[in-house]
């Protein structure tokens, strides 16, 4: 994980496989910045670009994961919404979505609004106890955005996502742990650490095998109905059937051994 420098809005290191980019606004609760989400979105880029890098961590310097967007920057700079959610926000929810690599965010403190989002939209999250979710749009007048209730919905129930969603009140880490908003709860000082072991599985896993279950699960969200899922499923096995890392998860199964991916 790197070291907190003040001037970056994003830092950037590649770790065993794994890139961090660590949101770096502390005195700002890494609110989010024109300058942060260009840099984000260059983050996401060079993942999928550099075959080394197997997975992504998201995390954020001080005790905020994100704080949403910057109203300080919002009203000095006075964007049309539409214009700043096309040009901004919803192009970095898709980069996420569609980075054919586990997406991990380790909240490392509270986040609101679209940090939220952003972290809903990641793949996996692993939380501190300390931590609390708000989608925060309704306190200042504002209806949903990023996939807020998308995100919310499909994995808590509408019902329940909607009521955060019209009250704004928090979700205590707690509360988001035992309704399978965030996969673990983990201390404060071990976060870093956990979110090493818990990446792991994935450098080491079958890379192409990894994208295709992601995409799936992608295709599942949004499929039209059952039989165009089934049909797509069979599409996706045919091609992780025809990878090397399946023909070696075949011969280790057979030969009783661990297998050896590599990502091929």
């Amino acid at each position: 994980m790197p070291t907190a420098a003040a001037a970056e809005p994003l830092l950037r290191s590649v770790e065993n496989g794994v890139l961090w980019l660590t949101l770096n606004r502390p005195d700002a609760h890494n609110a989010f910045t024109v300058p942060m989400f260009k840099a984000l979105e260059g983050g996401f880029d060079a993942a999928a670009k550099d075959p080394a890098v197997r997975a992504v961590v998201l995390t954020g310097s001080g005790r905020a994961f994100c704080a949403g967007q910057d109203l300080r920057e919002h009203l000095e700079r006075k964007p049309e919404f539409v214009d700043e959610l096309r040009k901004r926000y919803n192009p970095l929810i898709l980069k996420v979505r569609r980075l054919d690599k586990p997406v991990i965010a380790a909240l490392n403190g509270t986040a609101a609004g679209a940090g939220l989002s952003l972290a809903l939209a990641c793949d996996f999250r692993l939380c501190v106890p300390e931590a609390k979710l708000f989608t925060s749009f309704v306190k200042i007048g504002l209806a949903p955005d990023s996939g807020s209730l998308f995100w919310l919905g499909s994995q808590i129930g509408y019902a329940r996502a909607l009521e955060l969603e019209m009250t704004g009140k928090p979700v205590t880490a707690e509360e988001a742990e035992r309704w399978g908003l965030v996969n673990r709860l983990v201390p404060a000082d071990r976060l870093v650490e956990e979110t090493r072991a818990f990446a792991r599985p994935f450098v080491e896993g079958p890379a192409k095998t990894l994208a295709l279950v992601k995409r799936l699960y992608n295709h599942t969200l949004f499929a039209k109905d059952l039989p165009e899922l089934l049909d797509y499923e069979a599409a996706v096995q045919q091609e992780a059937g025809g990878t090397r890392d399946h023909a070696e998860g075949l011969q280790a199964f057979v030969e009783k051994r661990a297998p050896k991916f590599t990502g091929e």
